[in-house]
């Protein structure tokens, strides 16, 4: 606060009083902190992108049987260049495909698989893959950080561990839903659930995914032994 004194009286300027920003409730989660503005999300609008495996098992295989495949009939070719007799298996496949008709049943079955493993492997290359990865929100444009289901499924386990009157707890994970299912030795049920509501959804914001799973808590008692 600063003060000017004038010939008539006192003039004294006004402090400028500046809000501060406390602790939101429970129940609400904080994005940023109030000083700063909040970071662009990757998938705010339903529109994270997953990671894409690099398929190397699948490739290699397909590379090997091409390359096995090409290479023999490129040995065969040679040798009849060769003045050398074709392969015995490359005559009887000739024969083979000019004498059995287009209906045969070993035409249809072999047509059959070359197709299904067509389809297998261009699903393979449309789709991105490594669902066990799930995408984190993106603070950075040049970052992007993913996080695997069976360490959030961890996360969430300990989270519910720390609650009263829960004995155990077992967590699955999906992309869409973390089915979480407690015992609890004392206490109410619905306190317990209403408790591990609280703490599995802040646990779940806190872990940063774009597209956070919906929750699913089943508390019961644990069964009489003998």
């Amino acid at each position: 606060m600063s003060e000017s004194q004038g010939t008539e009286g006192t003039t004294r300027r006004l402090p400028v009083i500046e809000k501060e920003t406390g602790p939101e409730p429970l129940d609400q989660s904080v994005s940023a902190p109030a000083d700063e503005p909040p970071p662009v999300l990757e998938g705010e609008s339903g529109r994270a992108r997953r990671f894409w495996s690099a398929r190397r098992i699948p490739a290699a295989i397909t590379a090997l049987v091409l390359l096995g495949t090409a290479g023999l009939f490129l040995y065969d070719i040679a040798s009849v260049r060769a003045d050398r007799p074709a392969m015995r298996w490359r005559r009887e496949l000739a024969r083979q495909l000019a004498e059995r008709p287009v209906d045969d049943t070993w035409v249809l079955v072999g047509a059959g698989v070359a197709a299904v493993l067509g389809l297998w492997l261009l699903l393979l290359a449309v789709t991105p893959g490594l669902r066990s990865v799930l995408t984190m929100r993106r603070t950075h444009p040049d970052v992007r950080a993913g996080l695997e289901r069976d360490l959030a499924a961890l996360v969430l386990r300990d989270r519910a561990m720390e609650v009263s009157g829960v004995q155990s707890a077992r967590v699955r994970m999906g992309r869409r839903r973390a089915d979480v299912r407690a015992l609890s030795h004392f206490r109410d049920l619905d306190d317990v659930r209403a408790d591990l509501d609280v703490a599995l959804t802040d646990a779940i914001t806190g872990l940063g995914l774009a597209r956070p799973p919906s929750l699913s808590v089943h508390v019961r008692r644990p069964g009489r032994k003998g």
